[in-house]
């Protein structure tokens, strides 16, 4: 707990008091924001907005987590140092960061509001992804645990749903195909849901808290735990270390919060909102609750099924359309909503979705109990 502590307020500090610094070097730059054209006409007053914030972001959580277990081990020089699960969590972070960033200074340096094209972005995103997948699978520690499995997993792993029935090879095959599925659905929620000052660190801070109070639970309750109670024990590899880089990254957001609230002083960028989602589905996979995602990340998958809806539902119509306008929040936003009361919100429905993610992940324990 006491590095969980640690972690955070560094990474509240470094967010908070690198992120002004970070803006005047991008406005010095002249590096600002490009508005779509199609989007609300309110929203062309942000233009020239200081973006590609999520570096700060990115920076505050490789510090904060570095910087954690330093501290830890001058403290007592057997504690552990960072876990296989934690650094391939920075990794799939890093490198979906590393692609937005490549996205948003695109953008910057030609002056228009499209970054990488569709191709280019969608590669290099399954190139990361298939990495990420790979390596989670290897890594045995001395319990014989990896940090992922071939087992498709709600609250901890279904048995009766592994994809590894048809053999090794088969069986991770297809969990590559099932982990990039997990990380393109992550990376687009968050990517879709940035658009309005706020609202996608908001409910990231949500979703980020959930996972730090799951790993901490699953560390309690770990098989073999002497505090383990009843039968519901989890067999997640280092679960204590992703609760420190759920508060780390909780934490960094706040920061970075400070100045993206309504009216932004920065914006994330795919930067950000890339890594985040990255993050997320790194939780996802590495604590063995890839299903749950649904549950937790509910703002993120409602948001992204109105622009399926919206695009499914022009096609077939020859060209109506269900909502004024997508992704979702755009949508309230033409029907005369405030933005800062559609943020609020949303970040309402992202919290009622996590507290309903964690009541059935509490909920699971309680009947194995």
């Amino acid at each position: 707990m006491i590095a969980l502590l640690i972690g955070a307020g560094v990474a509240l500090l470094v967010a908070l008091i690198g992120t002004p610094l970070f803006i005047r070097f991008l406005v010095a730059k002249s590096y600002g924001q490009f508005i779509r054209d199609d989007g609300p006409t309110s929203h062309h007053t942000k233009r020239g907005t200081p973006t590609m914030g999520g570096t700060v972001v990115v920076a505050a959580v490789l510090i904060s987590y570095f910087v954690t277990h330093l501290i830890m081990w001058m403290m007592n020089p057997r504690s552990p140092g960072p876990s296989a699960s934690g650094l391939l969590l920075l990794f799939l972070m890093v490198g979906m960061g590393f692609v937005g960033f490549l996205d948003d200074y695109i953008k910057i340096s030609n002056k228009r509001s499209l970054g990488l094209n569709a191709r280019a972005k969608l590669i290099l995103q399954a190139a990361v992804g298939i990495i990420f997948a790979v390596l989670v699978l290897q890594f045995p520690n001395e319990d014989g645990l990896r940090p992922a499995s071939t087992q498709i997993s709600l609250v901890r792993d279904i048995p009766w749903l592994d994809l590894a029935f048809g053999g090794t090879v088969v069986g991770a095959i297809l969990f590559v195909l099932w982990s990039n599925l997990i990380i393109t659905a992550a990376t687009n929620g968050v990517n879709l849901t940035d658009g309005l000052d706020g609202l996608a660190a908001g409910a990231s801070i949500m979703v980020f808290g959930a996972y730090t109070i799951m790993g901490i639970w699953q560390s309690n309750q770990a098989c073999g735990s002497p505090r383990q109670a009843g039968g519901g024990c989890y067999q997640v590899r280092d679960p204590m270390d992703l609760a420190l880089l759920a508060a780390i990254l909780s934490a960094a957001l706040v920061g970075f919060l400070w100045w993206n609230t309504s009216p932004a002083k920065i914006f994330m960028g795919d930067t950000g909102s890339l890594a985040i989602g990255g993050a997320v589905a790194a939780f996802a996979i590495l604590s063995r609750t890839e299903l749950l995602l649904a549950f937790i990340g509910g703002l993120f998958v409602l948001i992204t099924l109105s622009v399926i809806i919206q695009v499914g539902f022009f096609k077939l119509s020859g060209g109506k359309r269900v909502f004024k306008m997508a992704p979702l929040q755009h949508h309230f936003e033409l029907k005369g909503w405030a933005e800062v009361t559609v943020v609020v919100r949303f970040w309402i429905l992202a919290g009622l979705f996590v507290a309903a993610g964690l009541g059935v992940f509490y909920a699971e324990w309680v009947v194995l109990l």
